[in-house]
């Protein structure tokens, strides 16, 4: 394992390096400006629900993986129009992990049992559980047997009372099974006694020695601004290499430090790997530490910056197609598309078709009389998005 102290400890010793000054003010401005516009704007939604898609596709991309945007949207609106790859299910994975991120109160993500719920330990889906009950344990989820002796055998026999006492039975077992489950999730680094398989983990990968190290350089860090907090953390992740198969949370879990301080407030969450996309991968990954701080923080600005254009020009086009809705009839549909293309990079027939509640071909109508341009290039399942 990477020994990641002695760097940190020459950081905070220097308390904030010369070369790194103005880069980290530069960026907390940035942001801080551009969290203001988008809680004042109205379309702060949709900016924020664009963001998570766009930094989703950067994310992988930063990983070395190819996810096309459309993709995204068509595969988390469940229209997809081919079987979803591999990276696309990763891809969707991070999506809904900035989702719930930026779903909980800010010193959620970084407490220990955020990190547990965002590793994904605790209950296995599929893992047998046994189950102490009345009459012994019922094990791999069956159901304890009852004792319906007497009931319905003779002439006496009361059916109604035998069905109703193999009911109550039937929720118990329910109940005991649900209690094991959740004691088994509380209980941390437990998998069910699988074991992991050697041709996907490296079994010598120690997961949770690493999640310890990079815990600890946050703790020496906290009386560094946020930002450069956010930059040290995001690098020691990376040197690190604290989760093998999911390097993209630890560009998650340092935006939320970013959160966490103040800087970005509601449900605004950084797009890290949006703004480090924009820098060379040779200064990503240089052995320099130096070099590799101050492209970080050199992501962080950029981040902030492309965020300010996308706003923009999503002001100006919701202004544009609010001019088109000038004379229209009460029950027009246009104004309910013009939300739903704010809030999305892309819309479908189908997706449309369904909020809308019309036919797919009144769909199409509608989204020609709204002048959207197409995205995909393809004759069949169409997406359309803004200018």
């Amino acid at each position: 394992m990477i020994a990641y102290s002695w760097l940190l400890a020459k950081v905070c010793h220097r308390i904030c390096p010369t070369y790194l000054l103005l880069p980290i003010s530069d960026a907390g401005s940035a942001l801080a400006r551009l969290d203001e516009r988008i809680a004042r704007s109205p379309v702060g939604k949709g900016w924020i629900e664009r963001s998570h898609f766009t930094d989703a596709c950067a994310s992988l991309w930063l990983d070395g993986e190819l996810v096309h945007l459309e993709d995204l949207v068509l595969h988390d609106a469940t229209k997809d129009v081919r079987a979803p790859t591999h990276e696309l299910t990763i891809a969707r994975d991070v999506l809904r992990t900035r989702r719930r991120i930026a779903a909980q109160p800010p010193g959620w993500t970084l407490s220990p049992e955020g990190l547990r719920s965002l590793r994904g330990h605790g209950f296995v889906t599929g893992v047998s559980t046994t189950v102490q009950g009345a009459d012994g344990p019922a094990e791999n989820g069956a159901e304890p047997r009852v004792d319906e002796t007497g009931g319905g055998e003779g002439p006496d026999g009361d059916d109604g009372a035998s069905t109703l006492d193999a009911e109550f039975a039937a929720i118990d077992a329910l109940l005991a099974r649900s209690e094991a489950a959740i004691e088994q999730a509380k209980a941390p680094s437990r998998l069910g006694g699988r074991e992991k398989d050697p041709l996907v983990y490296d079994l010598d990968w120690d997961e949770d020695s690493r999640l310890i190290e990079w815990r600890g350089v946050l703790r020496e860090a906290e009386n560094l601004p946020a930002v450069l907090q956010t930059i040290v953390a995001v690098d020691a992740w990376n040197e690190l290499s604290v989760l093998q198969h999911a390097p993209w949370l630890g560009r998650l879990l340092a935006a939320s430090i970013l959160r966490q301080a103040g800087i970005t407030s509601g449900a605004h969450l950084v797009a890290v790997s949006l703004g480090l996309k924009t820098i060379p991968v040779d200064r990503r990954r240089h052995r320099d530490r130096e070099t590799r701080l101050l492209a970080i923080a050199h992501g962080l600005l950029a981040a902030a910056e492309i965020g300010m254009k996308e706003h923009d020009r999503l002001a100006l086009a919701r202004t544009m197609m609010e001019r088109k809705l000038e004379g229209r009839r009460t029950s027009s549909k246009l104004p309910e598309l013009v939300e739903l293309v704010m809030a999305r990079p892309l819309v479908s027939a189908k997706m449309v078709a369904k909020t809308l509640e019309v036919t797919p071909q009144a769909a199409r109508r509608i989204v020609l009389e709204l002048g959207l341009r197409e995205m995909t290039g393809r004759g069949r399942f169409r997406a359309w998005g803004l200018l």
